[in-house]
């Protein structure tokens, strides 16, 4: 298969370990796929192996097993006809601290035979303004969507983005999806890491969870959050609600329960009469059950089932 038909990421039974007193594997026989012009959320909690996995795609690391292919090259062999083809968002930023942001994006268009206008992608990303502004006096937001465009101006066919919205207001984030969905239209592939599960299901079309190294799961956001959630009536309503009044209300063999505050699950055969049980009994205590949902999880619902609720440093 030749690299302008290869899928845009490939990777198959990666293994990369750091060794030490305790040698600690990070990524355990990973495997995945993405196609040119699509959009893949790599998810999973602090040290699940995420950001190995990606420095490995990148380049910067080589796996101790498994091949790697990106747009059908080696990442670490073939890295130098891979660089005009790829772009990079670090998380840190990767701008040269005294560098003027105008300045650092120009440098960064230099290297790429067939650059975007710089000018346009500032103005695009709003920081015509704070194109005279040495990169560590812009605030957080502005650091992020210079990154965004260092990686966006070569016009590469794969783009890396390391939680490129930490740190951006409300409307800058959305500027970032739109600008996500406009990557995928032209047939962009995007390989995307973030915290955000409504980020992660809005943009992505397969997402795939990760944890100490290994897949837990895989697939479109509507396929992982619907897998296992048949039978069930999720909704929203103030918290410390009492469930035994619901129980009492609804057919015998029902079993309402707060699964965290403010968030009520109802499990057995949901059907139209269950549905009308529980907001006619939200009404009668006068309550607004809000954001109804039969047979669907929030996908951090299942992140959190599939990876726990202990904090991870």
């Amino acid at each position: 298969m030749s690299s302008s038909t290869a899928p845009a990421l490939h990777l198959d039974g990666v293994v990369r370990t750091f060794p030490g007193a305790v040698p600690v594997t990070a990524v355990d026989g990973l495997s995945l796929t993405l196609e040119r012009g699509a959009v893949l959320a790599l998810l999973g909690p602090n040290g699940a192996g995420k950001t190995t996995t990606v420095e490995m795609c990148e380049g910067f690391l080589a796996p101790d097993a498994g091949a790697i292919r990106v747009l059908g090259l080696d990442p670490v062999a073939d890295s130098e006809r891979l660089r005009p083809r790829i772009g990079v968002m670090l998380q840190g930023g990767g701008a040269y601290p005294g560098a003027r942001a105008g300045e650092m994006l120009e440098l960064v268009a230099s290297y790429s035979a067939d650059p975007l206008d710089p000018r346009w992608l500032l103005d695009i990303l709003g920081l015509t303004d704070s194109a005279r502004t040495p990169y560590r006096r812009l605030s957080g937001g502005q650091q992020q969507r210079l990154a965004l465009a260092c990686a966006l101006v070569g016009r590469p066919e794969l783009v890396f983005l390391d939680e490129p919205t930490a740190g951006m207001d409300a409307q800058a984030r959305l500027l970032v999806w739109e600008l996500i969905d406009c990557l995928r239209r032209d047939g962009v592939a995007v390989l995307l890491t973030t915290h955000l599960m409504d980020e992660a299901e809005r943009l992505a079309d397969e997402l795939v969870i990760i944890d100490h190294g290994r897949i837990v799961a895989a697939g479109t956001p509507a396929e992982i959050t619907t897998t296992g959630a048949e039978g069930r009536l999720q909704f929203i309503a103030p918290p410390k609600l009492d469930m035994n009044l619901l129980a009492a209300a609804l057919p015998e063999g029902y079993a309402p329960r707060e699964v965290s505050p403010g968030t009520y699950l109802v499990e057995g055969s949901i059907d139209p009469q269950v549905l009308a049980t529980v907001t006619a009994w939200c009404a009668h205590i006068g309550v607004l059950a809000t954001d109804l949902r039969v047979d669907q999880r929030r996908l951090e619902d299942v992140f959190l089932e599939l990876t726990g609720r202990e904090l991870r440093s």
